[in-house]
Parts: structure tokens; sequence; C-alpha cells
């Protein structure tokens, strides 16, 4: 059998892209007319016995690699630049003129690899994870679905170019939104009303064209779904997401854990801030403001300061780490600051082929872009310790796995964010308003999903119902002790600033769960930090070659979100807050 080559610390700062074994090295994708072949050579080819059924899934992986870094460059230049058109187009072509052509082949491959008769004699503690989901994958195929699902994508654009165009002006100033939300923690409550107002209006200007767009993508979907014999999106997308470790009720049932022991602690914290701020009332606009008064950290003031400070806290943390972001920078793999026409949101890109990934951001020199950098950096770091992975699809673990390997980054290197705040007083304060922020998560997370669950379980829903029954879901989990008079109709639309909505539906209860793991890393960490980190790295190298529960039990945790284990787990951070 072929052997697979294990991790080692040097690879994170290999800038090399792996040599190709079965697409030449100087192809590139332009068209259909030249990558057609390599499918129809994968399709007629004769496999005629085990390893060479294993050496025809590595040719297939690398077919794959090639075309998922192209389409990946497409989406980050156009992220980049969301108003050039060059680049939007480079996109679309990819969407209209190769995934619509790749789906039928990528169908065809699968139902080959299904009916060898040599299946059987492949290792299936190696490949027992990836012909789960190809079957899962080949049960769900529709080639009705093709045409649906590039329509959903374009779509899906429309909402990041609407994104990425909102500005507003404050004091003579354009200003991107993640610009202006920094005023939000300014110490002068007029500032911060304002900034506030100001974002929401802006919001709202676009809000009947993103309901309009919503209201589109629901419909699309609905019909993907009964396409594939779902009875709604929530299921189909449950087998398309290849959810095989929980179900909806599971879901239901971490929802009301979250609200019996998370949300009453965030009333508390509420409670706390009122008083602390002196205020009859909390406002919408109070609550990113620091309660002791004091203006807001500025731990960095460039996106390279930024890189160059977070580079550091990897390195103290371990020197593999700090390679990692070093090869990036080194080969220009970020896009760090908030600019007009930049779509919103961060994220990882991982590059299947280079290994190497790319990460995208909107940093205005907030607290908050520290911990979004530290975040997807931890994706950065899942991406090299999976670059050995000889099959694409192992390289990409479920969302429950990814967002541990960010989530668990944030907390771990909080013992060395003396990098970005020097004085011991903001270092508290750092610290205690992140721990703030992990518990918010929850209710946030909770939230979201609670109202996709909805949405797809009534996909003939009206837009006025939509909105009422968002106000209902939010108004369980969320701001229960904030005034809102006289801003009752920005509530029903905030919804829409969440991109996950339109762009990933139900990629959102996988941040929670997530995080409960992440705040049990922490913990095992905080009791044994050399093995708590090599667990961390263990699981991340495993990929996805093993089930969710195996990954979190070789990281030192349980993938568990029962009440009892999210009540110790907040717990937790409550008495880390309390010595700080």
């Amino acid at each position: 059998m072929i052997q697979f080559a294990e991790p080692s610390a040097a690879s994170a700062t290999d800038t090399q892209r792996p040599p190709r074994h079965y697409v030449p090295e100087d192809f590139q994708v332009t068209d259909w007319a030249a990558l057609e072949g390599y499918f129809q050579e994968l399709e007629a080819r004769p496999v005629a016995s085990a390893e060479a059924l294993e050496r025809w899934l590595l040719d297939r992986s690398e077919l794959e690699a090639v075309l998922s870094e192209d389409l990946a460059w497409r989406y980050i230049r156009m992220t980049c630049a969301t108003q050039d058109a060059a680049r939007s187009e480079a996109f679309q072509y990819f969407v209209n003129e190769i995934e619509p052509r790749v789906a039928p082949y990528d169908h065809a491959l699968n139902e080959k690899m299904l009916a060898s008769p040599y299946l059987g004699g492949l290792d299936q503690t190696r490949y027992g994870v990836f012909l789960r989901s190809v079957r899962r994958a080949s049960e769900i195929y529709r080639v009705e679905n093709i045409p649906l699902k590039t329509e959903i994508s374009t779509k899906q654009q429309q909402y990041a170019a609407t994104a990425g165009a909102m500005t507003v002006t404050l004091d003579g100033e354009e200003l991107t939104l993640p610009q202006a939300a920094d005023r939000l923690k300014s110490p002068n409550r007029a500032v911060r009303e304002t900034a506030w107002r100001a974002v929401q209006q802006r919001r709202l200007h676009d809000a009947k064209s993103l309901d309009a767009l919503f209201t589109e993508l629901v419909g699309l979907r609905h019909q993907v779904a009964l396409n594939a014999g779902f009875s709604n999106f929530r299921d189909y997308m449950f087998a398309a997401l290849g959810r095989f470790d929980y179900t909806a009720q599971d879901c239901f049932n971490f929802h009301r854990a979250i609200r019996e022991t998370v949300v009453p602690l965030i009333d508390d914290l509420d409670l706390e801030r009122r008083q602390d701020l002196n205020q009859p009332a909390l406002r919408p606009w109070d609550l990113d403001v620091d309660p002791s008064g004091q203006p807001p950290l500025r731990p960095f003031a460039t996106g390279e300061e930024l890189l160059e400070k977070t580079i550091a806290v990897f390195q103290a943390l371990d020197p593999y780490l700090g390679d990692c972001l070093r090869t990036m920078r080194q080969m220009g793999q970020l896009d760090l600051e908030s600019r007009k026409g930049k779509a919103p949101g961060g994220y990882n890109y991982p590059l299947d082929e280079t290994g190497v990934p790319f990460i995208f951001m909107n940093a205005t020199s907030s607290l908050r872009d520290v911990v979004t950098m530290l975040h997807e950096g931890g994706h950065a770091v899942h991406s090299f310790l999976t670059r050995h992975l000889a099959l694409g699809a192992d390289k990409h673990p479920p969302s429950e796995v990814a967002e541990l390997a960010s989530m668990s980054m944030e907390l771990i290197s909080m013992d060395h964010w003396d990098v970005f705040f020097e004085n011991p007083a903001d270092l508290r304060r750092a610290k205690k308003t992140h721990l703030e922020s992990v518990l918010e998560t929850f209710p946030w997370v909770a939230t979201i999903d609670k109202f996709q669950h909805w949405v797809y379980e009534h996909p003939a829903h009206t837009e006025t119902e939509r909105h009422h029954r968002w106000t209902e879901i939010f108004d369980e989990f969320n701001q229960r002790t904030v005034d809102w008079r006289g801003l009752e109709g920005i509530k029903p639309y905030l919804w829409q600033k969440q991109l996950h909505l339109y762009e990933v539906p139900f990629y959102y209860i996988e941040y929670a769960m997530a995080q409960l793991g992440a705040i049990a890393v922490w913990r095992h960490y905080r009791q044994n930090p050399a093995e708590g980190l090599a667990a961390y790295k263990r699981a991340l190298a495993l990929g996805y070659t093993a089930p969710i529960g195996q990954i979190y039990a070789a990281a030192g945790i349980r993938f568990d979100f029962s009440t009892d284990y999210l009540r110790t787990l907040a717990d937790f951070v409550r008495e880390e807050m309390a010595v700080l």
C-alpha cells in the first residue's frame, strides 16, 4: 500500500508547493475544455487492485486540490476588492462554467469508487470517515440541483457586495462599518449612540433588498432539499454537512442548556455593567464600552504591527506556531486592514495544493481584531498541521473541529497577551473583556441557529412573520436587561448582519460546540501546559481521518454539550474572570 507522510515541524517553513504526480506542473485552470480530459481519464481508468484504487484516489485528490486552490484565489481576490468587476467576473466564471460541469463527474467518480470490488481492500480505519462522507454525498446528489446551486452561489455573492459597500460618515470622515463600530467603545455616550444609530440606519437602507434576497435564497434552498428527497432544507444540510454525530434535536437541547446556564450569567454581567456605568438603564450602544470609563484599548496601530505581535505571541507559545505565520507573511498570504470595498468579516482560506492558507480580515486596531487574528491564526495552524495528509478531504474536518482549532488558540494564547498589552491593568482588562465575549458566544449562536431551524422548517413564511419570529428568539437569549424603547424598528433586522445566514446556512451551531470544547482545551492547558498544547496539536494533525469524538478525545476533552458539561465549563470561565 502507498505510504503517507507524517507531519514535521520543519513543514511550517516550507514555501514550496509539493510536486504534482498526475496533473502537469504547468497546468492552470483556464476553461472547461482544458479540464475535462482529466475527469474523463479518471472515469475510464481500469482499477484492478486495492493499490490501484488507492492510486486512483490520490490522483483524483490532486486534481481536486488544483481546482480548489484556483477557486480559492478567485474568491480571495474578489473579497479583497468587491467593487472590482474583473475579479468578480473571474470568480463568477468558475461558479457558472466550471463547478456545474464538475458536479456530474464528481458524482460519477464517487459511484465508481463505491462500486469497486476492491473497496474493501482499503484500510477501513484509514479511510472509514472519508468513505462515510462519500456515501452520504452520493445519496443526496441530484443532477437537477446543479443549476440551482449555481444560482444560489450567484445570489450569495450579492450579499457580500452589498455589505462590503456599506459605509457611514461620522465627523466628516467616511468609515467602513467595522471602523464605525470602534466608536462603540468610546467613553463618551453621545459618541457611542451617534455611531450606533448611524450604523443601524445604514443597514436599514439596504434592509428591504436584503430581505428580498434572503427570501429568494430560502426558496431556492428549499427546492434543493425537495429535489434530494428531504422535507426541508435543514434536514438536507445536516446530511450535506456530514452531521453524523448529532441531530436537530440535540441542537434544540443545546439551545435550552444555553438558556438555562449561560443566559443568566450574561444577565448578571449586564447588571454589573449598568451599575459600573452608573446608568438607569443599559442601551444597545452601552454594551461594548469599558464599564470603568476608560478609553478603548489600542493594542496595535497597523496591520503589520498586528501581524508582528501575533507572531511573537505564537512564538512564545510554541516556535512551530510562530513559523506558520512567518511563512504566511513571507508568501504574502494575508490581507488584514479594513478598507472600503472589502467584503465584511474575516476568514482563513485553506489552500489545498500549497498547504499555506490565506488570512483575510478587517482590522481597525481594536481588541476584537487581536482576537480575530488569533482565531484565524488558529485555523492557519490547523492548515499547516494537516498539509501532510494525502487526501484533500482529510484536510477539511467539519466545523466542530475546525472551530476548535481557532477558538482554543484565542484562549491558550492569553498567557502571552502582554505582547499587545504591556500595562498589567490593560492586560487584565483585555482578558476579562474577552472572557465575557466567550460566554456571550453561546446565546448569540443559539439565537442564529434557532432562527435558521425555524426559517427552513417554515419556508413559505412571510417577511413579517420572519421579523416577528426573529425578535422573539432574540429576546429569549439576548440583552434581556437592555432598554430598546424607541428602537423597535431596528431589532427585526439585526439578523441581516450575520453573513452566515446568507452565505453558509446552518454553519453556526458549530461555534458554540467548538467554544465549549475550546474552554475544555484551555482548562487542560492550564492544568498541564506542555501536555495540553501537545494534545491540541495532535488532535488538529488528525484532520478528518477520525470521527469528531475521537478528535476531541485526542485533545484530552469530550465532545459533549450537555447542560451539566456546559455549566461546569461556564463556571470555570467565571472563576477565571474572578481572579483577574
